[in-house]
Order: C-alpha cells, then sequence, then structure tokens
C-alpha cells in the first residue's frame, strides 16, 4: 500500500478529486437502472404517440383503423398530440420503477430470502408491476384527453383532478402478470441475442406478444377510465357489458388488435434497445 501511494505521481488536487467523485459514481450506477428505464421511455413515447392514439381509439368505440384515423384528421394536428403530457409522464416514471425496482428487489429477495431465482424474480416483477399502478391517475387523465367526446370538457391535465383511480383492477392485473413473463422470458432470449438490432427484436416481440394476450383487458380499462361521473363499475361487468355490445364474439373484443401488435413490436422494441444499449454505456 505505502508502496503504490509513493509511486502515485498525481497532483495532490486530482488524487482528492477521486476520493470525492468516486462515492457519487457508486451511487450513480446503483440508479442506472432506473435512468435507463426513465429515457427509454421517453424516446419511445416521442416516437409512436401518434399510433397510440389511433390504437386508443379503436380500443375505446371498436371502430376500424381507417374510421380512427379519419377522426384524427378530423380532429386537426393542433389535437394530434394531445394529452401526450401525462403518458410521456407517467411512462417515463413507471418504466423507471419497473426496470429498476425489477432490478433492486430481486437483489433484496435474492439476498434475504432462500427460494428458487424464477420465484423470487417473479415476485420482483409483481411488486414493481403493483407499484407502477400508483401512477394511475396519468394514465386515466390521459384517457379523458385522447377522447374527443372530452375536448371541451378538460382542455389539459390540469382540469382533471378527481376520480384518478377509475381501473385500477385491470391495471394492477395487467402490470403483475405481463412483468413477470417479460422479465422471465426476456433473460433466456437475451443469453441468445448480443447486439442493438437482437435487442430491438427482444424487446419487441415480447411486447408484442404481452399486447396481444393483455388486449382485451385493455380494452375493458380504457372503458372504465373513459367514465366520468356514476357508480365505479366492476372489471366483470364492464366486460359483460363490452362482450354484449360487440355481438358476443372474440374477434370483435380484439378489434385493433393488430395495430396494438405492431404499436408494441415497435413501442417495446424501442423501450428495450434503448434501455439496453444505456445499460452498456453508463
Amino acid at each position: 500500500m505505502m508502496d503504490s501511494e509513493a509511486h502515485d505521481k498525481r497532483p495532490p488536487i486530482l488524487k482528492s478529486l477521486k476520493q470525492d467523485v468516486s462515492p457519487h459514481i457508486t451511487n450513480f450506477g446503483e440508479m442506472k437502472h432506473y435512468l435507463c428505464g426513465c429515457c427509454a421511455a421517453f424516446n419511445n413515447v416521442a416516437i409512436t404517440f401518434p399510433v397510440q392514439k389511433v390504437l386508443f381509439r379503436q380500443q375505446l368505440y371498436g371502430i376500424k383503423t381507417r374510421d380512427a384515423i379519419l377522426q384524427l384528421r378530423r380532429d386537426g394536428f393542433r389535437n394530434l398530440y394531445r394529452g401526450m403530457l401525462p403518458p410521456l409522464m407517467q411512462k417515463t416514471t413507471t418504466l423507471a420503477l419497473m426496470f429498476g425496482l425489477y432490478e433492486d428487489l430481486s437483489c433484496l429477495l435474492r439476498k434475504h430470502v432462500s427460494a428458487p431465482e424464477f420465484a423470487t424474480r417473479s415476485v420482483a416483477a409483481v411488486l414493481a408491476g403493483t407499484t407502477e399502478a400508483i401512477f394511475i391517475p396519468l394514465e386515466r387523465v390521459q384517457t379523458l384527453l385522447q377522447d374527443h367526446k372530452h375536448h371541451d370538457k378538460f382542455t389539459n391535465t390540469t382540469r382533471l383532478s378527481r376520480e384518478y383511480y377509475r381501473g385500477l383492477v385491470p391495471i394492477l392485473f395487467r402490470n403483475g402478470i405481463s412483468n413477470v413473463l417479460f422479465f422471465g422470458l426476456r433473460g433466456p432470449i437475451k443469453e441468445h441475442l448480443a447486439n442493438l438490432v437482437n435487442d430491438f427484436i427482444c424487446g419487441g416481440l415480447l411486447g408484442a406478444m404481452l399486447g396481444f394476450l393483455f388486449f382485451p383487458v385493455n380494452v375493458v380499462k380504457t372503458r372504465i377510465q373513459s367514465q366520468i361521473g356514476g357508480e365505479f363499475q366492476s372489471f366483470p361487468k364492464v366486460f359483460k357489458k363490452i362482450w354484449l355490445e360487440r355481438d358476443r364474439k372474440v374477434t370483435n373484443l380484439f378489434r385493433g388488435v393488430h395495430l396494438n401488435y405492431h404499436q408494441s413490436l415497435i413501442s417495446w422494441g424501442i423501450i428495450n434497445a434503448t434501455y439496453e444499449f444505456l445499460l452498456k454505456i453508463i
């Protein structure tokens, strides 16, 4: 130790700077999963918001892609990015928590719980997904601002201050199970893929698969959150109502799923590729 210090010919100011900065670098390293998740979400929302808005109209009204696009055209370009702030705030926050809490909780559970790794990671994924649901008010605001029926009632995010937690049950159900599947399958797939393009493919395929599986849940969630006032209707009750409205056909429940598939493919491809890229360079 003495010899190494004796041979260290750096000026005292540099030695002191290294000692001062090192703890902060360590702390930053502990937060990198949160930062990478946040940046990945921002990148995704900025690119895919118009596509998501078309999909939202299809989920809410059960209309075809062309009709949803015509609705947006009638609304005008001025309203195209209307409602972008809530999903931007929501996605950057929830994806930061999704990736960051998953890593932190996985590490914590492995240290203190003697259980198979798959079990601890699954529990960590469910807990991370449940924590994301805290930010359901932003998802609720996004739903109301994107519905053209409410354009005259609500002009911006700050005017919405009530009924934030409609649709909590389907969101908890969706987040918990989809996180378990996403993180559970992401690891094995990553072992066989090694570059940015493959990270995009990995995230895109998982996102598209989960988007397809949970599409009916999101349809019900969208309907619940589009309601203003009145009683809080349960998930089964709203599902039954939509089922009857759409002639009791499974295919009608999945109207718009092809666009959701492509949107999820692109969105989660961007998210996973951005996340992995930033993780490697930080």
